[in-house]
């Protein structure tokens, strides 16, 4: 399989982390969101995917497949082990609700195309992001406090941890306060403290720019 996508990107890193835990090898193809104008503009990644986006998941059989929880959703029903959503259908409910708080609710408004349009329009980009990134994490906790152990749905990661780690990465970028989000905080450091986590940070990636 390959694997089209950007290191800095979120919904990159989230497949990335999902295919280390599932311990699964692809070819990793880099996409770079802001060099030659955008290569996610390209004709070649136009025909991977119309949205302009990644990932792309290229399956063995040339199949293709975009967005990354539908990604996800792929991987974990194709290997099992470790499962990334609940069995127990409330918990796997809120364990996507959680998810989609970030997928949703915060990542399409502090996105690369989302920015780039509000600097055409004059809107300051640093203080919108760090507004609405901060608003949802505020939230992401306080709907988290009713499922969260050692990860934010009981013991075991999830799609909602998965989620999470990228978007606290892009909080830093946004200079976003987080002394308020002390249990998010604690589920991140025991996300980073397994090897998947660490062999899909963006800052691991070959193609990491600063």
């Amino acid at each position: 399989m390959k694997l089209y996508g950007y290191w800095r990107s979120s919904a990159s890193w989230r497949v990335r982390i999902g295919l280390a835990l599932k311990g699964v090898e692809v070819e990793h193809h880099s996409v770079h969101l802001v060099q030659d104008g955008g290569q996610q503009h390209a004709a070649d990644h136009l025909q991977r995917n119309p949205m302009r986006q990644v990932p792309v998941l290229e399956l063995d059989d040339g199949r293709q497949l975009t967005q990354s929880l539908a990604i996800l959703e792929y991987l974990d029903a194709r290997y099992p082990e470790p499962k990334l959503l609940p069995s127990d259908p409330y918990l796997r409910a809120r364990a996507r609700a959680l998810t989609e708080v970030v997928n949703s609710g915060i990542q399409p408004l502090q996105n690369l195309a989302t920015l780039q349009h509000l600097t055409r329009l004059g809107v300051d980009r640093m203080a919108w992001g760090r507004h609405y990134i901060h608003q949802g994490l505020l939230n992401l906790q306080t709907m988290a406090e009713h499922t969260a152990g050692h990860f934010l749905v009981g013991d075991d990661v999830s799609l909602a941890d998965i989620a999470l780690i990228p978007q606290l990465y892009n909080a830093r970028r946004f200079a976003v306060p987080l002394d308020d989000l002390s249990l998010l905080l604690d589920v991140e450091a025991r996300c980073e403290a397994l090897d998947a986590f660490q062999a899909a940070h963006a800052d691991q990636q070959p193609d990491a720019t600063r």
